[in-house]
């Protein structure tokens, strides 16, 4: 579903209410202090590889340095909450959907493969949200629990 599509920043885990608004609060801070940015959307790729697929994603064009600078600025209102760091670089990618049981399969790798440089339009990024994500066998499901404008 289209409204499920996002470019994750951080993922935060299982957060207890009572911290929603402190979060939130460091959120805004990092929505401040970044401009709006266009995000291109463009090429096919899958985690933790096109041939053992767990996660298929669309990648970053243009705007990717903008998506690292906000990732980074969101790690650093974070990180005072006691979230950890993350030890990987960010990626900025949007998630598509997962595979329910990853094997090798021939036709999605070629399918990845022919879509890996395919640009597929622009968004743009212009909020900031702290999202909760519920996973069922029927997929995710988002809710919203704060937004902020970017500048």
């Amino acid at each position: 579903m289209p409204e499920n599509l996002h470019l994750t920043l951080k993922f935060l885990g299982n957060v207890v209410a009572t911290r929603v608004d402190a979060i939130g609060a460091a959120l805004a801070a990092a929505a401040a202090d970044t401009p709006a940015f266009d995000f291109g959307v463009e090429g096919l790729g899958a985690f933790p590889s096109p041939t053992r697929p767990r996660v298929i994603w669309a990648g970053a064009g243009g705007g990717q340095v903008e998506a690292v600078v906000l990732a980074g600025r969101v790690e650093d209102a974070l990180a005072p909450l006691g979230f950890a760091r993350e030890d990987r670089p960010f990626a900025a990618h949007i998630t598509l959907g997962r595979v329910r049981e990853p094997r090798r399969d021939t036709a999605l790798a070629e399918a990845l493969a022919a879509g890996a440089a395919r640009p597929f339009g622009v968004v743009r990024a212009g909020r900031l949200s702290l999202m909760r994500s519920e996973l069922s066998p029927r997929g995710a499901r988002y809710t919203e629990l704060g937004g902020w404008p970017l500048r």
